[in-house]
C-alpha cells in the first residue's frame, strides 16, 4: 500500500489556522507585530545592544509626560511583539500623532538604562493608523 504525500503547505496553513483560533489577541497582535518589523526592514527591539545606531517599529502602547531634572520629557513605550522600548523626546510636552495605539518608525542611538532599552529624541515617522 502506498501512502499519498500531503502537501506541505496545506499542512502549515491548516497549523497555523489552529494556532490564531487557539492563541490570545495579544499574541495575535505581537505576532503581526513581529511580521511588519521584517518587512520594513527594521531590526526587532529585542535584538538592539546598547550604543547601537537602529531603526525599528512597532505600536505605542504608553504615552506619558514626565519631568527630567526639571525639564518636560514625553515619554512612550514602543512595543514590536518582540521586546518593548522606551522612547523619549526631551523638552516636548506632546507631539501631534504621538497617541497609545499608534504605529511608529523610529531611528536613534539605543541606550540601556537599567536594564531597559531608551532611545532619546529618535527620528520617527508616524505610520497609517489600523490595516490602510
Amino acid at each position: 500500500m502506498t501512502a499519498v504525500p500531503r502537501s506541505e503547505k496545506s499542512v502549515g496553513r491548516f497549523r497555523r489556522m489552529l494556532d490564531r483560533l487557539s492563541s490570545s489577541q495579544e499574541d495575535l497582535e505581537s505576532e503581526e507585530l513581529r511580521e511588519d518589523a521584517e518587512t520594513t526592514g527594521c531590526i526587532k527591539i529585542c535584538d538592539c545592544h546598547d550604543r547601537q545606531i537602529v531603526t525599528v517599529t512597532g505600536t505605542l502602547r504608553t504615552v506619558t509626560l514626565r519631568p527630567r531634572a526639571g525639564v518636560p520629557a514625553l515619554e512612550a513605550e514602543l512595543f514590536d511583539g518582540s521586546a518593548a522600548l522606551d522612547v523619549v523626546w526631551l523638552g516636548r510636552r506632546s507631539i501631534v500623532g504621538i497617541e497609545p495605539g499608534r504605529r511608529l518608525i523610529a531611528s536613534g542611538r539605543v541606550s540601556m538604562s537599567r536594564g531597559r532599552r531608551v532611545l532619546f529624541n529618535p527620528k520617527y515617522e508616524l505610520r497609517p493608523l489600523g490595516r490602510e
